[in-house]
């Protein structure tokens, strides 16, 4: 599991948003993290430390004077334990006590005392959260090194409309991940295009022709990109996949739609990895109206542009170029030739043969070839995994 042996301290203050905090300790969690948490005494008004310590499995601390250990001052040893101390949810207030330097609640003083990162996801209302004096403390603690999590925009608890709203559980839980496992932030100023999923070619109103991708490779390079610093555009067939937080993403649906989503935007990208599976024909004519059982049926096929090689033809040698190739049978053969011939830096070959490989699952087996004929092979992993090994050898 990613973070096992990371210690991460949550910070709680008060706020509705405060249940979603449990989810986020949850996910930690499930990836092997050691999380404890400490409260103020408004967060312990929303609920009750003794259910933070039932989700974190830790004690939960929630004055400066908890005598759980007698012979440790908790704002001292907590913040010394910790890899990473997150705010979850941050009010208007312990953004101005941290800014103001004020420590008088368990949490504001263990962040006073903390070397190690701290990481704010703000949670309050519109006003609040625009208020002239709210913006310059996050400012401020932003200058200093603070980190924060973005709010999103949404219907608030008190009915507003606007920013304000905490961030998504996966957004913090990627976020926190990110911070511990790439710290230096890599693939920081590298701008990456990435192509994800399947596309879908109409032959009437009702049916198409597609494919069996789901999306899994190009969302989990996506999001692997993100965690390490890079700016990610996302051109995405249609999935059922959560967006990474923090990606740019163009949904398309065609072969010749992604085909100009992705020249549009390749002139700007420093990376372009092409993980989508496009459909090579379409239907020369759509119908109009649903197509009726009975009968023979013919449809005559287009070829669909092939968006690897004009990127190969437009930008070899300029871009860091990556394919991907699947295929059933003379799999190192196949993919070499496509990598010369669509003049490619290097691709990633996988076979639809080989248990725990293929479209739907969540992991791989690949074999990555480069332009000058070495080969890496990846066994059996999961695909997070192995988008980390992609970008290791595009860096």
């Amino acid at each position: 599991m990613p973070l096992t042996g990371k210690n991460i301290l949550i910070g709680v203050t008060g706020g509705i948003s405060i249940y979603k905090t449990l989810d986020v300790i949850s996910a930690l969690n499930k990836l092997g993290a050691n999380v404890k948490v400490m409260m103020t005494e408004s967060a312990a008004e929303f609920v009750s430390p003794m259910t933070f310590e039932a989700m974190s499995k830790n004690p939960v601390y929630t004055s400066l004077f908890d005598k759980k250990n007698a012979w440790r001052i908790p704002h001292i040893s907590l913040s010394k334990e910790a890899d990473l101390i997150a705010i979850i949810p941050a009010t208007a207030n312990i953004i101005g006590k941290i800014a103001g330097g004020i420590a008088d609640d368990i949490v504001s003083t263990t962040v006073v005392a903390a070397t190690s990162p701290v990481m704010i996801a703000p949670a309050m209302n519109t006003n609040m959260y625009h208020n002239p004096v709210t913006q310059r403390n996050i400012e401020t603690l932003k200058s200093l090194g603070y980190l924060f999590i973005t709010p999103t925009s949404g219907v608030l608890a008190c009915g507003d409309i606007g920013d304000g709203k905490l961030a998504s559980v996966e957004a913090i839980v990627e976020a926190i991940k990110g911070q511990l496992l790439y710290p230096e932030k890599d693939l920081l100023g590298k701008k990456i295009l990435v192509t994800a999923g399947p596309t879908q070619e109409a032959i009437d109103p009702v049916r198409y022709i597609t494919n069996h991708s789901s999306g899994k490779m190009g969302y989990a390079i996506a999001k692997a990109a993100l965690l390490r610093g890079a700016e990610v555009t996302l051109v995405s067939g249609p999935v059922n996949l959560t967006v990474p937080s923090g990606a740019e993403v163009i949904n398309i649906t065609s072969a010749k739609e992604m085909y100009d989503a992705v020249m549009e935007n390749a002139e700007n990208a420093d990376i372009i990895i092409k993980a989508a599976a496009v459909a090579d024909y379409r239907p020369e004519n759509i119908a109009e109206n649903k197509i009726k059982k009975g009968g023979e049926l013919s449809i005559p096929l287009s070829q669909n542009p092939d968006i690897v090689k004009s990127l190969g033809e437009k930008f070899g040698g300029e871009k860091v170029l990556v394919g991907f190739c699947m295929e059933t049978e003379d799999l190192i053969e196949n993919a070499s030739k496509k990598l010369k011939s669509k003049n490619l830096d290097f691709i990633v070959a996988n076979s639809l043969n080989e248990e725990g490989a293929g479209f739907k699952g969540d992991t791989n087996i690949v074999t990555i070839i480069d332009k000058s004929g070495n080969k890496t092979d990846i066994p059996l992993s999961q695909k997070e995994d192995i988008a980390n090994k992609i970008l290791d050898r595009i860096k």
